[in-house]
């Protein structure tokens, strides 16, 4: 936070001496191939005058998402001859830097970068985005389900930035090693094969367990997972629990019953889940149980270990140019489960083939205040921030936590010809991607007026157990009691009425 605060008032002072506004040209210095035309293109940005002016900032740490903002943040200043503060907030303390100031009438920033599940709770805050960057080229490419992401109501009040859902990642080079595969059948009796269970995820990442299957002379682990309360621990519970608790016989739910809004947390599937979440300890490497989503991305894109499943960050870092792993990694759907939890019959239904739903999660969004004393300003920003060059340049750099939301985004040609990556890689990619799309049996974040008070509920149990303090089922138990005061606190028939739009996204209607 303190080296963009110190750039920013650099580049501030030297304009004020009298130094030029940067040239559009100059996007070459920020790793930026070429400028893509346009109404928020490098060339565009460069005529706007926005000296004397100040834009307010508030983003997550660096590096998800805090990165890019401070990049894009010094370029605009750059080209415009704003003033632009950037500050930053770990994810665990961010919801509340933003609301405070909304709800104490304070304008305290112009632009806001947070998780976009968080709409329920902001979006009477928010300015809608104008016509003229509805229109944009850009904008128009935005998926459909990412512009629902970014909608309330009729209106959009989310500016896009990033599209996020959760996968597995694996080394397809240790999979396919002639020698792994039989040592592996020698000890387990099946075959080698990518988990379509989270019990074959078990079983693979405890076989490739603390020893050098990378070859390198250090150990290597079988799983990185997002283990840490306070960041992102729940969207990582949700992934194992979507196998058991969201069962594709089922309508009208997954967390809660739609019509009751009893909540289903503490059911079977949920707890089943949580129990095999807590097993998994034994796979990690060290600090494994304390991992936040920049120790899951490093851990497994520098290749310590085998597989791994969230965000495309990891992913994309292990692709980057200059990894040691790049294109030795596929990916694939999340693991399913031949057993789910019927929430209706109170039983679990079996498959012959294992059920899988696919967790569409939230992605990283941005808005304007609707308070913002410099809106035109800020809304330039945003769309200059996912202009096409550099939503491009950001979608190479897995830390950053920028992914696939444009149709664009989803073309294999669009990562083997810009990227380098191999065409097999590059395709089993997308189509791991677009299938999520597809699905009629998804589950989605909770998107409603306080849910933050449930995700962090639901943390909050999930690291109890975890800690080994409470058993999975006492635990949720805890959850499902704090979650019904919730909803009676903030109103039942209000809760239910967004939770409504949740379901039908999840049931794909």
């Amino acid at each position: 936070m303190n080296s963009i605060k110190y750039t920013l008032l650099a580049a501030s002072v030297a304009m004020a001496l009298g130094s030029t506004i940067a040239s559009a040209q100059d996007f070459k210095k920020y790793g930026i191939d070429k400028d893509v035309p346009g109404a928020c293109s490098y060339d565009s940005i460069s005529k706007k005058k926005y000296q004397g002016r100040t834009l307010s900032i508030i983003t997550h740490a660096v590096p998800v998402i805090g990165e890019p903002t401070d990049l894009h943040a010094k370029q605009f200043e750059e080209l415009t001859g704003a003033k632009v503060n950037v500050v930053h907030v770990p994810f665990g303390e961010l919801f509340q830097k933003i609301m405070i100031p909304f709800q104490t009438g304070q304008s305290a920033y112009d632009v806001l970068f947070y998780g976009s599940l968080w709409i329920g709770d902001y979006h009477d805050y928010l300015a809608p985005v104008p016509a003229s960057y509805m229109n944009s080229p850009g904008m128009k490419d935005v998926t459909l389900n990412y512009r629902g992401v970014a909608t309330w109501g009729n209106q959009m009040v989310q500016y896009p930035v990033d599209g996020d859902r959760h996968y597995l990642k694996y080394r397809k080079d240790v999979f396919e090693n002639p020698e792994y595969q039989k040592k592996f059948k020698d000890k387990t009796g099946r075959d080698l094969s990518v988990p379509k269970t989270w019990e074959e995820y078990d079983e693979v990442a405890n076989f490739f367990n603390n020893w050098d299957w990378a070859g390198d002379g250090k150990p290597h682990f079988g799983s990185a997972e997002v283990t840490k309360r306070d960041d992102l621990m729940f969207s990582a519970f949700i992934s194992r629990a979507a196998a058991y608790a969201k069962n594709p016989n089922v309508k009208g739910g997954f967390f809660f019953d739609l019509k009751t809004m009893e909540p289903q947390i503490n059911n079977p599937g949920f707890v089943k889940a949580l129990e095999m979440f807590v097993k998994a300890k034994r796979f990690f490497p060290p600090g494994g149980d304390s991992f936040g989503l920049g120790d899951e991305i490093f851990s497994f894109g520098g290749g310590q270990t085998l597989m791994s499943y969230s965000w495309d960050d990891a992913f994309i870092q292990a692709m980057e140019s200059k990894s040691a792993i790049r294109n030795k990694v596929l990916a694939a759907p999340l693991p399913g489960s031949k057993e789910v939890w019927n929430r209706v019959t109170k039983k679990w239904d079996k498959f012959a083939e294992p059920s899988t739903a696919p967790y569409i999660t939230w992605g990283w969004t941005s808005a304007v205040a609707k308070a913002s004393k410099v809106k035109d300003m800020a809304f330039d920003y945003l769309c200059f921030f996912s202009n096409e060059a550099n939503a491009l340049h950001d979608l190479q750099i897995g830390r950053f936590g920028v992914n696939p939301y444009r149709n664009a985004h989803f073309e294999a040609n669009f990562w083997t010809e810009k990227l380098g990556w191999d065409k097999n890689v590059a395709t089993q990619y997308v189509n791991t991607l677009a299938g999520m799309d597809k699905s009629k049996n998804r589950v989605f974040d909770l998107r409603v007026p306080g849910v933050n008070q449930f995700m962090s509920s639901m943390a909050a149990g999930v690291s109890e157990a975890m800690a080994g303090q409470k058993t999975a089922q006492q635990a949720l138990d805890g959850v499902a009691k704090e979650w019904t005061q919730i909803v009676n606190r903030i109103g039942k028939d209000k809760v239910r009425a967004a939770y409504a739009n949740v379901v039908a996204l999840e049931d794909n209607k």
